[in-house]
């Protein structure tokens, strides 16, 4: 009896599938980054020895040498720099504003900050009366006759009932980008924009706002969502309320920078590239911590994980700090034009710039066969939690490879409290968690890496 019992155990035994060499490897990633990772210690670096980035300034130059020299020594196969100019707006003096109300005697202080690329108001500053929107067909409904020689408060809140929290950014960022020179057509001297954030906040949130050509240009304000609220319902017991705001805000010739470059050589297909990357620079506020000081150090630690690994891997895998993502995009798109210029052939890229939390999955390029042979792969990945593979399209540092026919991704961790910093002073490094940061630096590695032995074709 025992001998039969012996048998079918070891009958069973020889039907178990044995561990696939994937799921060794990918399981070794993380543990090389949580074990080992290096992606915690880069952060606390950029963001609290070097802080803010914003193109053009100081510490995008430090930034960049600062890049280079970690990507040297942790001894990957090529680094270098890839000359760019980039446009140099600065904020100068902290900004002032006030709601004056005309029913009783002095004003109240408020939070505000000058969008990025704004012209300023100078020592004299701006006071008038204002005029609350909430939408686009309300500006046009109040027309020439309600807006000339007003300030213009767009004041579309993020919806709150939205779930992917980008979605939500996306059905209010269109005034912050467009508000200034929609007013500026109907006469308005000057517009305050309620701050990008879902929450009830003290701090302002920045961001780029874009001039259109031959309408003039007007100083343009972001004021914190809290006092977004009190300055909405003042309005409405007072419609002759005027609000005095002062900005200092100029735009520089622009400046010279560089993006960083840094590979692992391809051992089978060199030819065939793999990029990686974030965007160095950010904004003047914080310390550019989830925006998008995770999404570089995530994306060197994905070649410093191979490297540390001994993985040689069959592609070209290229980690690329790109500048100047927040007010130009010039890096990515130099990048590109370098690509093209260099008949350079892309086969995948990915880009980290949703913040350091959580991972959740990725998001997939728009081809078809793409996207199967990534969704293939989930039972591989989802044991580590990323399971969301639904949304399409790639960051926008990558998006200029597109017309290349590059297969684009974006990594895709949780976004609940991403719009809780973005673009604000609170974007710094204590709102990193290490081990989500971790996570995130392998959950890319392990995509990357099957990427490289399988392509996507």
């Amino acid at each position: 009896m025992r001998y039969f019992l012996l048998v079918a155990l070891l009958s069973t035994n020889l039907k178990l599938p044995a561990q696939s060499t994937d799921e060794q490897f990918i399981r070794k990633i993380y543990d090389e980054a949580l074990a080992r990772g290096q992606s915690y210690e880069m952060l606390e670096h950029l963001c609290t020895k070097i802080g803010p980035r914003l193109s053009g300034s100081p510490g995008a130059a430090a930034a960049v040498e600062w890049s280079r020299q970690v990507m040297q020594a942790f001894g990957f196969d090529s680094v270098w720099l890839q000359p760019v100019m980039v446009p140099h707006w600065v904020r100068g003096k902290k900004e002032i504003g006030r709601i004056v109300n005309s029913k009783k005697l002095g004003s109240e202080e408020v939070n505000i900050c000058a969008l990025g690329g704004s012209v300023g108001t100078g020592a004299t500053g701006m006071l008038a009366n204002v005029v609350e929107v909430r939408s686009w067909d309300e500006l046009k409904q109040l027309g020439e006759k309600g807006i000339k020689g007003k300030i213009v408060f767009f004041n579309r809140p993020m919806d709150p009932k939205v779930i992917p929290m980008f979605s939500s950014y996306g059905g209010a960022v269109d005034q912050r980008a467009n508000g200034a020179s929609e007013a500026a057509k109907l006469g308005a001297i000057g517009v305050i924009v309620r701050s990008m954030g879902v929450n009830l906040e003290d701090y302002p949130h920045t961001g780029s706002l874009r001039y259109a050509l031959n309408v003039p240009k007007i100083p343009a304000v972001a004021i914190a969502t809290r006092h977004a609220e009190l300055l909405s319902s003042l309005l409405k017991d007072d419609k002759e309320l005027k609000f005095y705001f002062e900005t200092h805000c100029e735009t520089l010739p622009d400046a010279p920078s560089f993006n960083v470059v840094g590979e692992l050589r391809g051992t089978q297909y060199p030819d065939e590239i793999i990029v990686v990357g974030g965007h160095l620079d950010s904004w003047d506020l914080g310390q550019g911590a989830h925006d998008d000081g995770t999404g570089c150090v995530q994306s060197i630690e994905v070649l410093r994980i191979y490297k540390a690994m001994g993985y040689k891997p069959k592609r070209t895998i290229r980690s690329v700090m790109f500048m100047n993502e927040e007010n130009g995009l010039r890096g990515g798109v130099e990048y590109a034009n370098q690509a093209k210029l260099k008949n350079e052939r892309h086969i995948a890229a990915l880009e980290s710039d949703r913040g350091g939390f959580t991972p959740r999955g990725f998001t997939l390029p728009s081809d078809a066969k793409a996207k199967e042979k990534i969704r293939s792969w989930k039972p591989l990945l989802e044991p580590y939690g990323l399971s969301d593979f639904s949304q399409e399209g790639g960051g926008a540092d990558i998006s200029p490879l597109a017309p290349q026919g590059v297969p684009l991704m974006g990594f895709l961790p949780d976004s609940q409290r991403y719009f809780n910093y973005h673009h604000t002073s609170e974007d710094t490094f204590d709102k990193v968690d290490k081990r989500e940061l971790e996570l995130g630096a392998a959950s890319m590695a392990a995509l990357l890496y099957l990427i490289d032995q399988y392509g996507l074709k």
